[in-house]
């Protein structure tokens, strides 16, 4: 298992810190989802049905006719490598790590580069795997500059697949819009900006005959009818995401000023995070962590990932915490 954020459980025990005292920055998850509200009691005694408006829903919100529901992004990311020959693949470093490992189960060969190299080897690979911004820098890229890889990607029958996990706080950035495009790719989930990451839903966004191919492979039922039924009315509260994108926006520019007054000026992020590259980067975790406060650590490059606090204690604690770790840093 490759390592993630919000592995909670495994540092109480680490740490010797009750579970319920800890400040979770490790996901890059909107501490303030989607208020979900008691769910009605059928919902737990229903199979899933494809006509329930799940697929109007999602169809409206990304402003896309072809789509796919699935278990998460997570499961359309596995089982993508499978729908293609032996290949050859390139993708960020760093950058979300399940598509990599992915690819390279399903026999292809993956290539790390980084993003000055694109132009470069496109002509050179079948497909191009991409987090749109990147997780953990934050990266982004014009939309022409998107396109032209795609349609040079296609020309040869290859795929651009795009994965827009961090999109929502900024959908014009989006390329659902021309998800029909043969060889476009583009993977969505209600689990960072709607904050619903336990629902487990996601959806793929793409040509048709791509997506019958996919639903082939996963099989019926991949989403259970609770996390459908509370995915529709968060995909329609339109009023609740113009708020959410408004205050993301401040949280983000937020959490990039506090890093700065403690001299961890972000090397990156997006809304969601802040990405920060450290020399010392484990004894800074480590130092957080002993104050209960986790976030995501890297190795290759040494670097941290903050996610957003919640409320003005949250923020206060995270201050204290970080200017604590940094003397602490400085006297090992």
């Amino acid at each position: 298992m490759l390592e993630h954020g919000g592995r909670l459980h495994r540092a109480a025990r680490r740490f010797g810190i009750p579970a319920e005292r800890w400040l979770d920055l490790s996901t890059g998850i909107n501490p303030r989802g989607w208020p979900v509200p008691p769910l009605p009691p059928d919902c737990w005694r229903r199979l899933p049905e494809d006509d329930d408006g799940l697929l109007t829903a999602a169809r409206d919100y990304y402003g896309c006719s072809s789509l796919l529901a699935v278990a998460g992004s997570q499961q359309a990311i596995m089982a993508l490598p499978r729908l293609r020959s032996r290949c050859r693949a390139a993708m960020l470093s760093p950058a979300y790590a399940e598509h990599e490992a992915a690819w390279i189960a399903a026999g292809h060969r993956v290539a790390a580069i980084g993003p000055d190299d694109i132009d470069a080897v496109v002509a050179d690979i079948d497909v191009l795997l991409l987090i749109h911004p990147n997780n953990p820098t934050g990266q982004r890229f014009e939309r022409d500059r998107l396109l032209d890889w795609q349609a040079r990607l296609a020309a040869r029958g290859g795929w651009l697949v795009v994965d827009e996990a961090f999109i929502d706080a900024d959908p014009a950035a989006s390329l659902a819009d021309v998800c029909r495009r043969e060889g476009l790719v583009v993977l969505r989930s209600l689990g960072k900006f709607f904050g619903l990451a336990g629902a487990r839903v996601g959806f793929v966004l793409g040509p048709k005959a791509l997506l019958d191919a996919l639903a082939g492979r996963l099989g019926p039922w991949p989403i259970a009818h609770p996390s459908r039924h509370v995915a529709i009315s968060a995909l329609r509260d339109r009023a609740w995401q113009r708020a959410t994108r408004e205050r993301l926006r401040r949280d983000g520019r937020r959490l990039a000023d506090l890093l700065t007054r403690h001299g961890l000026t972000p090397s990156g992020g997006c809304e969601l995070f802040q990405w920060l590259r450290h020399d010392r980067a484990r004894p800074l975790a480590e130092a957080l962590a002993r104050q209960a406060v986790l976030v995501r650590l890297f190795d290759r490059p040494a670097s941290l990932r903050l996610g957003l606090p919640d409320g003005e204690a949250d923020w206060r604690r995270l201050d204290d915490a970080i200017g604590q770790a940094l003397r602490e840093v400085e006297r090992s």
